[in-house]
């Protein structure tokens, strides 16, 4: 499988970029995530043209809105020339399928960005080439290197990517109502950790050759939306419980039994995802079906990231 697109921070990658002429190299991300992602590295500082090392700059609450001036010097404004590169950008992010922000940067802060009022900060803020660069990609996976430590966020961030990357390579290939009903089919289990995908489904009830486009356009919006929120423990074994019916003729009842306790024990919170659904794949491999078999919850992702092994 090729490397996934992913943009970056680069100091999270060991570049010398910060103000300080410092870094903040992540290893799990040079480490683990590299094996997976191919980064590609922006600093919205240095390429406006700021240096390094170089004057710091912070957000600060203005009869303008929220502005990005320097700590020194509050009358260098690059609120601009950042929301500028984010445009220059576009055509390079549309091909990207997550980004990774640096925590609390006022220029690439995801969320909870220092915002000065009258000295006083308040953690309310967006980095301003992130949120140009987010509001050109309502699509786009994004997460913060320091909410990766976080194993549900961590899950939640890479199973996205892996679903637009998938949603990428099915435009590639040619948009038809039967591949777009298939790419439905595929996530459904997924969508139903999140939430109810009755709504989608009923969406692609009415896409035909003409419409294919727009629909598939409301669809994809839809269910990026869907899966930002985190899937729940309740939900998963939702999902567990509808895949074991698959298994209702197949198994013997000492198999079911053992099969419903261990769903039951993940359910209490005494073992991990990944016990239910080791059982349940060693019970598909004896007895194949095709729509399990299709499906990418049962398959998430690389074996190697060991995600669901914290859920």
């Amino acid at each position: 499988m090729k490397k996934i697109p992913v943009g970056i921070s680069s100091c999270l990658l060991g570049q010398p970029v910060r103000y300080d002429g410092g870094h903040k190299l992540d290893n799990y991300i040079v480490g683990t995530l590299a094996e997976y992602f191919d980064f590609q590295p922006f600093c919205p500082e240095v390429a406006i043209g700021m240096g390094t090392p170089r004057p710091a700059i912070q957000l600060v609450k203005t009869d303008n809105g929220i502005r990005s001036l320097g700590v020194k010097n509050p009358e260098v404004d690059v609120t601009t020339p950042l929301r500028n590169y984010a445009h220059q950008q576009k055509a390079t992010h549309i091909d990207l399928c997550g980004y990774i922000l640096k925590k609390g940067s006022p220029s690439c802060g995801m969320e909870q960005v220092k915002v000065y009022s009258n000295g006083q900060p308040q953690q309310i803020g967006t980095g301003i080439y992130a949120q140009a660069m987010m509001c050109n990609n309502p699509l786009l996976p994004v997460e913060e290197e320091g909410r990766l430590g976080n194993p549900m966020l961590r899950e939640n961030f890479i199973q996205r990517v892996y679903v637009l990357y998938r949603w990428k390579q099915l435009l590639a290939e040619g948009l038809t109502p039967s591949r777009l009903t298939r790419f439905h089919a595929q996530h459904k289990l997924i969508i139903m950790s999140h939430e109810n995908y009755i709504d989608l489904g009923q969406l692609l009830a009415t896409v035909t050759k003409v419409n294919v486009n727009e629909v598939a356009n409301t669809y994809i919006a839809q269910l990026m939306n869907t899966l930002k929120k985190l899937a729940s423990r309740k939900n998963h074994v939702n999902v567990l419980q509808h895949i074991q019916g698959y298994l209702k003729k197949e198994l013997a009842a000492d198999d079911k039994a053992e099969l419903c306790e261990l769903i039951e024990r993940y359910r209490q919170g005494e073992v991990p995802l990944i016990v239910p659904l080791t059982l349940l794949k060693h019970h598909f491999r004896k007895n194949p079906d095709p729509y399990i078999e299709d499906s990418y919850y049962m398959s998430l992702y690389p074996q190697e990231l060991q995600l669901i092994n914290a859920l």
